[in-house]
């Protein structure tokens, strides 16, 4: 298990970006799961929504590429590089995420050519599934 400060060692993000709270198994080029505690005193809940607080699709998404990105800058050729969105598809949102919650973040990467890729990616809370789709990544 990876901790915040072993996840920083492998991406550049930081707080309050930093999207991922530890990582559970990652194998480098292949996949990785890490884990997203939810809690009330995240940044974003102050304006979405208040009252009603929901973790944001883009949030989520975000979470998931950040996981992907363990497993694609751990490589030892991708160490100190950066992974940026190259495109998001079939993203589709179906539970809502809210303090209290869980995220379990799962990537599994499908295609790579060079510094282009693919991550198959799932979060789900519980079991259930919160968002799926395919993100694809740029290596720079």
């Amino acid at each position: 298990m990876l901790n915040k400060e072993e996840i920083k060692k492998i991406i550049p993000q930081r707080e309050p970006f930093l999207m991922i709270d530890e990582v559970e198994t990652f194998i480098p080029g292949d996949s990785a799961t890490a884990y997203k505690h939810v809690n009330e005193e995240e940044w974003y809940f102050k304006g979405h929504f208040p009252g009603n607080p929901i973790m944001p699709g883009v949030l989520i998404t975000e979470s998931l590429a950040q996981t992907g990105a363990v497993a694609i800058l751990s490589m030892e050729e991708n160490k100190g590089k950066n992974a940026l969105f190259g495109g998001i598809d079939k993203m589709k949102f179906k539970k809502m995420v809210v303090p209290g919650d869980t995220l379990k973040l799962e990537v599994k990467i499908i295609k790579r050519k060079g510094p282009i890729g693919v991550g198959e990616a799932i979060a789900t809370v519980d079991g259930k599934v919160a968002a799926k789709g395919e993100l694809t990544f740029a290596v720079v």
